[in-house]
């Protein structure tokens, strides 16, 4: 059932509510159009290839002499995280689409044997680069800073008496060595598990055997053993094996470890039984089939041979590297103390908007939104006197009616679920929109939504078939002037603590139109209400797409009248077919398409006659780049939107995403402002070219530093 809708004139503080430009005559692309963009059957890059391409940026970060040294070492963290991230999740589906003969032709034109075949090259060189970088650049450079990676044999004697201690009292008591032979069949070897394959021999018999033994990642990875020094723990295990294996010899000794198939397949026709269906997947992603086997370059043929035959593993997926495996670990060593190897210490600071209300302590948010729309732009503004506060102050409000909020991350001590319980436990109306299929967040989020539950809020998993990955929060307010609806919308999670690494964007805001909206919106996640209209916001799986397109047609019907045209997006990832082809258009039209994408990138810049006037950026850096605009110049009447969406068919085909249309010059503006800055030729970036590679520009200006300095004049102007 429909709705319709039929708000008023709205209130919006920044000036009068928003008119579509209306374009006579309107685009539509005919038969020739069309044809001219899909002449180029090879205009789609491919998405998995892609994606290795951003994971490369982020290892150019950790070869990077510029940046400061412990950074680095994080970004070579990341790189490891990001690409078990991607065996997990993208080859796996890779492989099961093979094995289950549903295996066609990505719009790249590659089929998905070639993809693997493609992506376990790559990934094998980059791997072996990213060890290199390590041991070549990172080892040496730490070591002139004081702080040492080092293997057993170049440890002290009194720190390997550490070492020593340290085994006896805390590791031994947790080792489980694990044998195989006619009555121990090969052990489960857990994902992304670290391992020791050993191999014993009887003194008496003279017979070998095999056994496995789990590196427990209760413990650091990296052993501390005083002054900054710094021994891999299989290492500490690996010199005391003998404690396991009395009376056998140690014949040899090599470190290994799987990656598996640990994405989701649940069945949501009963979304009644989603929270039991979900848990019992959890338990078998646990034993999902192997997709990556990595091990020690010095692993004999012997093991090897042996690893790969009880795995079910194929030649390409043994990655040989150099150890230690698993820099994950490098985390901790990221973490130490030592500021002057990291970057400058920053601190978030107060929106102005928030900040110039009666200086109260804490922040009105209300009263400030009740004055003008405000334009947050995290980690730059802080979140906890922001959206933490909004929340918080609802929950102890007394005037508040109700409260309604979208969770699809968020932290493990959340102030935000602590709020909503708070609200609830005060008699408030409270709604919650707990996505429980957050990839790798799911057992947490089903917590969070018994949590609720039993505080007595109205928890609601979404819509059967979609994941609810929208951001938003609605206060409902009893005010003198009667009901007020508080709105904020954003491009990231309620999350404290990403908060402070992730940059995005978030509106709150008054205005009437958008309340209704949102509230619509609500009601079509929680109950049977299907109202596909809105005014202000493009909402998926109805229309984000849709809008898009329709609006990048627009801005071609602009240019052809001589009225300024122009489209910049922002996004984590551009891979839609039918938005590329939009762009393409626009080019071909002669309309300037800008780009600034964090990660994938399916679309082919500069190439002639298809894609001469697109510009394709990344920008990586101390912050995550996750916000998501649309900006549009609309013929003199500049648009933007920002929202939750990335240019991808699972948001816009399989999640409830939302993209809200800034109200007023005041919350346009700071938007443009970034995407000026970001575009600008002097700011660092990487640049995509037509055949798929990124290369840096050289700019001098790192956008991040420049809205860093921007920040702390603004802190420095209202001190």
């Amino acid at each position: 059932m429909t709705a319709e809708l039929t708000a008023d004139a709205a209130h919006n503080p920044d000036g009068p509510p928003h008119e579509s430009f209306d374009v006579e005559p309107p685009y539509e692309p005919d038969d020739a159009a069309l044809a001219a963009v899909e002449r180029f059957d090879d205009r789609f890059l491919d998405r998995e290839l892609s994606w290795l391409r951003f994971n490369e940026r982020v290892l150019e970060l950790a070869e990077d002499p510029s940046l400061p040294l412990l950074e680095r070492a994080r970004f070579l963290a990341i790189f490891a995280s990001n690409l078990d991230e991607f065996f997990m999740v993208r080859v796996a589906g890779l492989k099961r689409r093979i094995a289950a003969g549903l295996a066609v032709r990505a719009a790249s034109g590659l089929m998905p044997r070639e993809v693997l075949d493609r992506i376990w090259a790559t990934a094998a060189e980059l791997s072996a680069r990213h060890a290199r970088v390590l041991h070549d650049q990172l080892r040496p450079a730490l070591t002139e800073s004081g702080i040492d990676l080092v293997r057993w044999e170049e440890l002290t004697s009194d720190e390997q008496r550490t070492c020593k201690r340290l085994f006896k009292e805390r590791i031994f008591p947790v080792l489980t060595p694990l044998a195989v032979d006619p009555a121990h069949p090969f052990p489960y070897i857990s994902g992304l598990s670290l391992n020791l394959a050993v191999v014993i021999e009887n003194p008496r018999s003279g017979k070998e055997h095999f056994a496995r033994v789990k590196v427990p990642p209760i413990f650091s990875r990296f052993v501390p053993v005083g002054n900054d020094r710094f021994v891999p723990l299989e290492d500490v295990i690996r010199e005391h094996l003998k404690k396991l294996f009395p009376g056998m010899s140690i014949v040899e000794v090599h470190t290994f470890r799987v990656t598996r198939n640990e994405d989701l397949e649940v069945e949501e026709d009963d979304a009644e039984n989603l929270l039991t269906a979900l848990e019992k997947e959890l338990l078998r992603r646990r034993f999902g089939p192997p997709v990556r086997l990595e091990v020690e370059e010095s692993i004999s043929d012997a093991v090897l041979d042996l690893l790969v035959t009880e795995l079910g593993i194929g030649e390409a997926e043994v990655f040989r590297l150099p150890g230690p495996l698993d820099l994950r670990g490098l985390h901790g060593i990221a973490d130490l103390d030592r500021a002057e190897l990291k970057y400058p210490a920053f601190v978030p600071t107060t929106h102005p908007r928030l900040a110039e209300v009666e200086s109260a302590k804490p922040v009105d948010v209300f009263k400030a939104a009740r004055r003008h729309d405000v334009l947050l732009h995290h980690p730059y503004d802080s979140f906890s006197t922001s959206v933490q506060r909004f929340i918080e102050q609802a929950a102890a409000d007394r005037h508040v009616l109700a409260i309604k909020q979208t969770l699809y991350r968020t932290s493990g001590d959340s102030p935000i679920i602590d709020a909503l319980i708070d609200a609830a436990e005060a008699g408030k109306q409270v709604l919650v929109i707990v996505e429980i299929k957050a990839r790798f967040d799911e057992e947490a989020n089903i917590r969070w939504a018994r949590k609720l539950e039993q505080a007595g809020c109205h928890v609601v998993y979404g819509l059967v078939g979609l994941k609810t990955h929208c951001k938003l929060s609605m206060v409902v307010r009893q005010e003198p002037d009667g009901i007020r609806r508080y709105t904020h919308i954003g491009t990231g999670n309620y999350n404290p603590k990403t908060s402070r690494m992730y940059e995005d964007l978030g509106l709150i805001t008054t205005n009437e139109r958008i309340g209704e909206d949102v509230a619509h919106l609500f009601n079509n996640l929680s109950g049977w209400s299907r109202n596909a209209s809105y005014e202000e916001l493009l909402v998926a799986p109805d229309n984000v797409r849709t809008g898009l397109v329709e609006r990048i047609h627009r801005e071609i019907a602009h240019h052809r009248a001589g009225r300024p045209a122009r489209i910049r997006l922002k996004a984590n990832s551009v891979v839609d077919e039918a938005v590329i082809d939009a762009l393409y258009l626009a080019s071909q039209e002669g309309v300037p398409v800008q780009l600034l994408v964090r990660g994938i990138c399916a679309l082919r810049p500069g190439v002639p006659g298809l894609s001469e006037n697109v510009e394709v950026r990344s920008i990586l850096g101390r912050f995550l780049e996750h916000s998501r605009v649309f900006d549009v110049e609309n013929g003199g009447e500049p648009e933007a939107w920002i929202g939750s969406a990335d240019m991808m068919h699972r948001n816009l085909d399989r999640r409830v995403e939302v993209l809200v249309r800034l109200p007023g010059e005041s919350t346009r503006g700071p938007v443009r402002e970034l995407l000026d800055l970001a575009f600008a030729p002097d700011t660092s970036a990487w640049l995509l070219d037509a055949e798929g590679s990124w290369s840096r520009n050289g700019g001098e200006v790192d956008l991040q530093a420049a809205l860093i300095e921007r920040q702390r004049s603004r802190r420095s102007a209202q001190a």
